[in-house]
């Protein structure tokens, strides 16, 4: 299965993104909401378990991060928001980022587009900019995998809890 760990936001940040969104229009492959998340690390073909056990130190006593979704952008046959957060970064090192040939740029997709078609998302990043979700706190990092069955792409494997700091004390171990 392939496997990757994300963020997921919370349902009134997805509600704000949609309303911001308007309906989406022809073109772009659009993601639907309940699928809509942060990716941290990619891993591909991995088994859910060893991932897991993997991940269950790497991730044990990191603190939550506060996260906020920010303007549109593109990579090549991408639509995505960006994301900006202290502490992201070496949440998604952690995670197994830094094993990824490319840097972290964290963000998230809404749709996918041909890549020689630009044009076909210039209204929606115009749309979009501007555009600012509420900050929240990501409690917990989710190993996803990809789903098997009709609905949400993505389905939720395993939860790992991050730890909430306490005021004045130590933001982020490592």
């Amino acid at each position: 299965m392939r496997l990757f760990t994300a963020l997921c936001p919370p349902p009134d940040v997805v509600a704000a993104v949609a309303a911001a969104l308007g309906e989406p229009g022809p073109g772009p492959r659009w993601s639907p909401p309940e699928d809509w998340h942060i990716t941290l690390a990619y891993y591909g073909e991995a088994d859910e378990d060893e991932r897991a056990a993997e991940l269950a130190p790497a991730l044990a006593g990191r603190n939550s991060v506060d996260v906020r979704l920010t303007g549109p952008g593109t990579f090549p046959g991408v639509l995505w928001l960006g994301v900006t957060g202290e502490g992201l970064p070496r949440l998604a090192e952690a995670a197994g980022a830094d094993r990824e040939d490319r840097p972290y740029r964290p963000h998230l997709t809404l749709a996918r587009f041909p890549r020689d078609r630009p044009r076909t998302v210039r209204p929606w990043t115009q749309l979009l900019t501007g555009f600012a979700s509420r900050t929240w706190t990501a409690h917990e990092v989710v190993l996803m995998g990809g789903a098997d069955t009709p609905g949400p792409r993505y389905r939720r494997l395993r939860a790992f809890p991050l730890r909430t700091p306490s005021s004045g004390g130590v933001r982020d171990r490592g």
